[in-house]
């Protein structure tokens, strides 16, 4: 992944800055320049980005084109890691920026909510969720009632599930107004 250094960024369980670790913010800075405002105080310039590897990462990301990054998305699963990481990718193509997350195993929105209904013993059935990318497909395949945001990707609207109104135009609202009937 040597080729994609200046597309990553490394997320630890810390407070402030170094939660977030670089190794250059060139490139970041024009994909991701309001991410990058937000996270300021958590973010740290590190050279060498191995430098920053002193504990356990919570998850690795890859920034950048759809292009590029579907071949960095390439590579880690050609470098025979799928069978110890996850990977998700979420996909802007109007504005050319795609976001590969490398995570733990099993670690998807999916599973997260999978637990959460099995903590509180709700059902399948009467879970709802709502998704706009291709990170959200877990969550969605799993999910009793799945709903696909209007602004998704032509992909995520042909899975058969509920499509609802763009983001921009209360798509949210108008989903739960439908489920529930009001």
């Amino acid at each position: 992944m040597a080729g994609f250094r200046q597309n990553t960024v490394l997320s630890f369980d810390r407070e402030g800055k170094g939660a977030l670790v670089v190794e250059t913010t060139e490139f970041l800075d024009f994909a991701l320049r309001r991410w990058m405002e937000k996270n300021s105080e958590y973010l740290q310039i590190v050279q060498p980005l191995e430098d920053a590897l002193t504990e356990p990462l919570v998850q690795a990301t890859f920034c950048g084109g759809v292009a590029r990054m579907r071949e960095a998305q390439q590579q880690l699963l050609d470098d025979g890691l799928a069978p110890r990481i996850t990977v998700l990718r979420t996909q802007y193509d109007i504005r050319d920026l795609c976001i590969v997350d490398v995570l733990n195993q099993g670690c998807t929105k999916g599973d997260a909510l999978r637990r959460w209904a099995e903590h509180r013993r709700i059902e399948r059935s009467q879970v709802m969720a709502i998704g706009d990318n291709y990170n959200d497909i877990e969550m969605l395949e799993f999910a009793g009632v799945p709903v696909v945001m209007g602004n998704a990707c032509e992909e995520l609207k042909q899975n058969g599930w509920m499509v609802t109104l763009e983001n921009n135009h209360s798509g949210v609202a108008h989903a739960l107004a439908t489920v529930l009937g009001a």
